[in-house]
């Protein structure tokens, strides 16, 4: 028998008690076989080549080693900056989550029952969330100049393609029973969705917005970098005067800011469920 036929082709198998069952035999060299051609065609492309990672991989930590003892005296002009941060984070997810909810009902293919309303709505969705936010920051300064307003817009676009996908998803698993008895009862579509719907789907939504944030503050502090305020724009400066214990200290306080953020969202994420 060759490989085909023993992947592919079933072998019978007779039972004890005189039955016949088709046995498939495992398609995991098949699998294995695709996994080690794409990896070969992946390393040819980009030209990895681990010899070089291995003799030059070691210099990756000079930098890091650069950056302690982290410099103390910079840490009056960081908190400027991290406050920047933090506003631009809370409020472009808010605003973002916020924004999200319409978009969220329209692209819910079982409260809208207009096809191309719900495939449009799908499309656009899909269209911002390939957007990265840095490209969306960089537009954002063109349009609003420097400074943290265009930070916060690149937020509340990346949350609200996020929060919009993870919403009409969840809209679509939630139990229809309610809605329809809110409409036979006189109700319209969008009040029966108010009061039967929305309070389904309500914690897993403020989670998702509280995840999302978290995340947030980490792609806020390299903002920075287009000009969009924040930490990323004296993280760029001092990486840039190659005062990188000043970055050190820089990148302990968002740290710290990081692990403070998730630890509350956390907490109040674990009520919601």
């Amino acid at each position: 028998m060759n490989l085909y036929d023993r992947i592919f082709k079933p072998r019978k198998l007779e039972l004890p008690n005189g039955k016949v069952v088709e046995e498939r035999f495992t398609r995991l060299p098949l699998i294995l076989l695709i996994v080690l051609i794409c990896t070969a065609v992946s390393v040819h492309i980009t030209g990895f080549n681990f010899s070089i990672l291995a003799a030059n991989g070691k210099k990756f930590f000079d930098i890091l080693w650069q950056m302690f003892p982290p410099n103390t005296e910079y840490l009056p002009k960081i908190w400027g900056p991290l406050w920047d941060t933090i506003k631009m984070s809370i409020l472009g997810s808010f605003i973002g989550a916020v924004l999200a909810v319409p978009f969220a009902i329209l692209a819910a293919s079982n409260i809208v029952t207009n096809r191309v309303v719900v495939f449009i709505v799908r499309l656009f969705l899909s269209l911002v969330r390939t957007l990265p936010t840095l490209v969306c920051a960089l537009i954002a300064t063109y349009i609003f100049g420097l400074g943290t307003m265009a930070g916060t817009c690149a937020i509340a676009v990346f949350t609200f393609a996020y929060v919009g996908k993870q919403l009409f998803e969840l809209i679509e698993t939630v139990d229809m029973g309610p809605f329809e008895a809110m409409e036979a009862l006189g109700a319209t579509r969008m009040q029966a969705f108010v009061t039967a719907v929305f309070p389904q789907v309500l914690p897993t939504y403020l989670s998702v917005s509280l995840f999302c944030l978290e995340g947030n503050v980490r792609y806020a502090s390299i903002l920075g970098y287009v000009g969009a305020g924040g930490l990323g724009l004296i993280m760029n400066e001092k990486i840039g005067w190659r005062e990188y214990s000043s970055v050190g200290m820089i990148l302990i306080v968002l740290f710290v800011t990081v692990i403070v953020i998730e630890g509350l969202s956390h907490a109040a994420r674990k009520r919601l469920t």
